[in-house]
């Protein structure tokens, strides 16, 4: 049977349990169940450790390799104000040793079977991942799960990795394309967590102690906080017992536990009014993003807001790319993008021009958006917004590092997995009077405007 021909509403879940040793700590008895065999993927399974650990797998046979992360969930919202920072310098310092091995070890243990190992910390969690050969995959749990659970957090990494790390913040203020966006979520968050640089400020970052980092660590690195999950050509039984193996005798061999919930949507982050802020810089280019607070990330319309997104700028033939870009050639880099979080979320466009042309280029985007506000989209655009989210989504699962990623934030963050056809279908059942009333309420927000270049704040008006 084709694709197309599939029934597009799969089982969602087809349960089976399975049972485990009656023992304590992570090593006891296991609640594994088969989420979904998913036509477009492999079989995806989930077990809950006795401690409330998670571990989702994806079997895909076809493979010869698996990606396999360490999720947690703790990102830089989490952290108070002089804590800022914290989730990020941590993500540096688990890689600088633990009890079993040095910060060399680690490295050449997995860059020695041509593997490769990364993190990532973000606003609402942090990532420790790894892609390796599925005969390597042994290494690779070992490694991974003795890093994240068992650093050493020794007082010279601290210091090491604190010079690494202002030297991060300062690359960063060197790429005003990068900055703009952290001052537009100043612009409408303010100071509230969800404003703040995941990297830390220069001052909260050299202010910050290894106790203050030790204690951000043992709060948070729970094993009710963790998702492990893995792709490729594996077996589930196999990674769970391996998982097990890994964490005896760490801090998250603990007492019995349960998964702690996803994050509440409610209640909503209060956003400040339309606002704008320069950041002076003599750039040879300007730096714009005028948007408005969104809608967060378990809002049904999410669908209708991917399709609006797409076509107002979220490819070369969007309105706005054609408009700006093609038509006038007033920009080399025009887009829109949409930010989701649990409780909040943003929408924008992000523009890159000479300066001699901010004005012009914010006009009309400010018009185009004033005019899907009022008149919405065409049929045409409407489908057309429809297939680039369907083809999108599937092409991004062409490899196990992205179906890793889905596992991970489907448990993470919604506390479900949709399976890909459901997800195509919710796709398909956008309507046009849907994304209209959408592009109605959220395009005629007041919006907040953010500029990095040789501009003073007076240059601009809220519009």
């Amino acid at each position: 049977m084709s694709r197309a021909q599939r029934a597009p509403f799969p089982a969602r879940r087809r349960e089976v349990a399975a049972a485990g040793t009656p023992r304590s700590g992570a090593t006891g008895r296991a609640d594994t169940r088969t989420i979904s065999e998913d036509p477009l993927g492999g079989t995806v399974r989930r077990t809950v450790l006795p401690n409330g650990l998670r571990v989702l797998t994806e079997a895909i046979p076809a493979m010869r390799s698996v990606s396999f992360g360490i999720w947690v969930s703790v990102g830089s919202r989490d952290e108070t104000g002089p804590d800022s920072g914290a989730a990020h310098f941590l993500e540096h310092l688990l890689f600088k040793g633990t009890r079993k091995r040095s910060a060399l070890e680690i490295s050449s243990a997995i860059e020695a079977v041509g593997g490769e190992t990364n993190a990532f910390t973000t606003k609402e969690y942090t990532c420790y991942y790894a892609r390796v050969l599925d005969e390597d995959l042994p290494l690779a749990i070992d490694v991974m799960c003795d890093l994240v659970t068992d650093s050493v957090l020794d007082a010279a990494d601290v210091e090491t990795e604190r010079g690494v790390i202002l030297e991060e913040i300062a690359m960063h203020d060197d790429e005003p394309g990068d900055e703009v966006h952290d001052l537009f979520a100043r612009a409408v968050y303010g100071d509230l967590p969800l404003g703040r640089l995941i990297s830390g400020t220069e001052e909260t970052v050299t202010a910050m102690t290894r106790p203050q980092i030790q204690d951000f660590y043992r709060r948070h690195y729970t094993a009710p906080q963790i998702v492990i999950a893995a792709a490729g050509n594996l077996d589930h039984t196999a990674v769970v017992d391996l998982v097990r193996q890994a964490l005896q005798g760490t801090p998250l061999d603990a007492d019995p536990g349960t998964p702690a919930p996803h994050r509440p949507a409610t209640p909503a982050v209060r956003t400040r009014p339309a606002a704008t802020l320069v950041e002076t810089k003599e750039t040879e280019q300007a730096h714009l993003i005028l948007g408005c607070p969104g809608i967060d990330r378990i809002d049904d319309r999410r669908f209708a807001l991917g399709v609006l997104n797409n076509v107002l700028g979220g490819g070369m033939s969007s309105r706005l790319f054609q408009e700006i870009r093609e038509q006038r050639g007033l920009a080399y880099s025009v887009y829109s993008y949409a930010s989701q979080y649990a409780d909040s979320g943003l929408f924008a466009v992000y523009a890159g021009c000479a300066p001699g042309k901010v004005d012009e280029v914010l006009e009309l985007t400010r018009a185009g958006l004033a005019r899907v506000a009022a008149d919405g989209l065409t049929e045409a655009e409407i489908a057309r917004g429809k297939g680039m989210s369907k083809g999108s989504f599937v092409l991004g699962l062409e490899d196990t590092g992205s179906r890793m990623s889905r596992l991970a934030k489907g448990e993470l963050l919604y506390g479900d997995l949709m399976p890909v056809n459901e997800l195509l279908a919710r796709v398909d059942a956008v309507t046009i009077e849907d994304v209209n009333a959408l592009a109605a309420d959220l395009l005629a927000r007041p919006m907040s405007l953010a500029v990095v270049g040789p501009f003073g704040t007076g240059d601009f008006a809220i519009g």
